[in-house]
C-alpha cells in the first residue's frame, strides 16, 4: 500500500479538474467570511478573480423601522387601504 503525502504551501490552492478551489481557512477567517455566506465572483484583471459577500437585502434592512410606528398604528393605516 502506497501513501501518498501532499505537500503544499500555507495559503495556497490548486483550482481541480472540476473547476473548483478549496480556499484556505485563514484567508477566509480573515475576510469574515462563514460557512453559508454566498459569494459572487467579480474578474479584476487576468489571473485576478475577488470574491465579494453577497448580502440580502431584506436580511439588512429587516426590523431596521423598529419603534418609528407607535403600536397599532400600522394596523389602522392597513384598515384605510381596504
Amino acid at each position: 500500500m502506497s501513501t501518498r503525502v501532499k505537500h503544499r504551501r500555507r495559503g495556497y490552492t490548486r483550482v481541480s479538474a472540476k473547476h473548483q478551489v478549496t480556499l484556505p481557512v485563514e484567508a477566509l477567517r480573515r475576510a469574515g467570511i462563514r460557512t453559508g455566506d454566498t459569494l459572487r465572483a467579480e474578474v479584476q484583471g487576468p489571473g485576478q478573480v475577488l470574491l465579494v459577500r453577497d448580502t440580502d437585502p431584506v436580511a439588512e434592512y429587516a426590523g431596521a423601522l423598529t419603534g418609528v410606528y407607535s403600536p397599532g398604528e400600522l394596523e389602522e393605516l392597513r384598515r384605510e387601504w381596504a
